[in-house]
């Protein structure tokens, strides 16, 4: 009797082991276990040689690098588009182009932010790239777990999708009635409390973020940097355009695999875009408002689906008219500001 019970438990086992190396080899919510692998495999070939090859010394990065490497991870980022049409089908590849290209253009406005951040620190330009990888890699982590939280909260609930369009119509027409007023960050609460809360030094001390300074009594002790505490300004900042910027990819598709990887590789060519958009931030004056109505367009199409009796917005309808209102905003803003650069 124990020889077969025994034998039972190994056979229980062996199949619990097989129901694992099955689950491993087959899908992780919905998508192929390899193409999750492939794409994390990716990005962390991706960072590596951002930090470790491409800006391992501290210096400054030129427009025309900048805009090579933008251009570098945009196509990247597109191209990852056909792999997902060869292996999700077209209606996937549309979401996913859809979902990139709206977390691009958000970012755009993260940039405007971050060059403040820099200015309010007096970060010099050199020290600047070490803070965006830091901080592009602490939103990576960021963005992940807000997206696994949302996954989990739209599977169970699916009215909340509903609640995100409602947010993201919100948000469009306050943006709108703001206009094309910039950012300011005089006033601005998170930089207060980071100035008032966090004991740094007053001068920077290279690239470095923690460094040593001498106490009332004469004792070394360690103080962050400017650079730390603009590293910490920029986390906060992205926290709180992924607010925005999370609802609106759940309101194009709610698949795992398509919103997460939208999503980082929009994000992986920021640092890269940041110092061409930094030097021509002028010239994108009006994007604000483009950005606006995307909001209210991702969010009202879901309403709009129910109201003319479809299960979704046809994807490649979406894609079309997200291209049409950035693209407007893009050339507008270029138009009404030639004569600045003109003189």
């Amino acid at each position: 009797m124990a020889d077969i019970h025994d034998v039972g438990a190994a056979r229980c086992s062996l199949i619990r082991l097989g129901n694992t190396m099955e689950n491993l080899l087959g899908n992780f919510l919905g998508t192929p276990v390899w193409m999750w692998a492939s794409f994390l495999l990716g990005v962390f070939v991706l960072l590596a040689l951002d930090l470790g090859i491409l800006n391992k010394k501290s210096e400054q990065m030129s427009v025309a690098k900048s805009l090579k490497l933008s251009a570098f991870y945009i196509a990247l980022g597109l191209g990852f588009g056909i792999f997902v049409w060869q292996q999700l089908g077209s209606e996937s590849a549309f979401l996913y182009v859809t979902g990139f290209v709206v977390e691009k253009s958000l970012a755009i406005d993260n940039v405007f932010v971050i060059a403040m951040i820099f200015a309010a620190f007096n970060i010099p330009t050199q020290y600047q790239h070490r803070v965006l990888f830091w901080g592009i890699l602490g939103v990576i982590l960021l963005r992940a777990i807000m997206i696994g939280f949302g996954a989990a909260i739209v599977e169970n609930y699916s009215w909340v999708l509903y609640v995100f369009a409602a947010f993201l119509v919100f948000t469009g027409v306050k943006m709108l009635q703001a206009g094309d007023a910039g950012h300011n960050l005089e006033d601005n609460k998170l930089l207060s409390f980071v100035r008032e809360r966090l004991k740094f030094s007053d001068k920077l001390d290279g690239a470095k973020f923690f460094t040593k300074v001498k106490s009332e009594d004469g004792k070394l002790k360690s103080v962050a940097t400017p650079l730390f505490a603009a590293l910490i300004l920029v986390e906060l900042a992205d926290l709180i355009f992924a607010i925005d910027s999370i609802p609106a990819i759940f309101a194009i598709t709610t698949d795992p695999f398509i919103v997460f990887t939208s999503n980082i590789f929009a994000i992986l060519g920021l640092r890269a875009l940041y110092f061409a958009l930094a030097a021509m931030i002028e010239r994108f004056k009006y994007l604000k408002v483009a950005l606006a109505v995307l909001l209210i367009f991702i969010g009202s199409k879901i309403f709009i689906a129910d109201w003319i009796g479809l299960t979704k917005f046809p994807p490649l309808v979406s894609l079309t008219i997200t291209f049409t209102i950035l693209a407007s905003g893009v050339f507008y803003s270029l138009y009404r500001t030639r004569t600045k650069v003109a003189h």
